[in-house]
């Protein structure tokens, strides 16, 4: 899956933007009011929330070793990035972006919770 087709998923969630904080060449897409990133985009990339705590997003390290790792700075925090151009199929990482998006709202106060959300996945 190539960051277009990333973008488009991203985007199709309810509630979700992309944003630019830091001037990089890919955005962030964010959930809610607050603008709760669930996705880092890049060229041969995506970050995603892999789990609650990283014993959970470890697994897929374990699964897929060479193309699955720990992101820096957030990743104590179950945060990931899975290479798109590797083994990890595209069902499995369509999978890992709407699992992201519904731990991020699910983390948000209930009110600035999107309509539908409950849909994904």
């Amino acid at each position: 899956m190539d960051v277009a087709g990333l973008t488009e998923l991203c985007l199709g969630f309810p509630g979700a933007w992309a944003d630019n904080p830091w001037d990089h060449e890919y955005p962030v897409v964010k959930v809610g009011e607050a603008g709760k990133i669930f996705a880092f985009l890049a060229a041969d990339s995506v970050g995603v929330k892999a789990g609650p705590n990283r014993d959970v997003a470890d697994e897929w390290l374990d699964r897929y070793p060479d193309d699955a790792t720990v992101m820096a700075y957030i990743g104590r925090s179950g945060w990931n990035t899975l290479r798109t151009d590797g083994a990890i199929p595209e069902d499995e990482l369509v999978e890992a972006v709407e699992a992201s998006y519904r731990l991020v709202v699910q983390g948000l106060a209930k009110k600035h919770r999107p309509a539908g959300w409950e849909t994904v996945g």
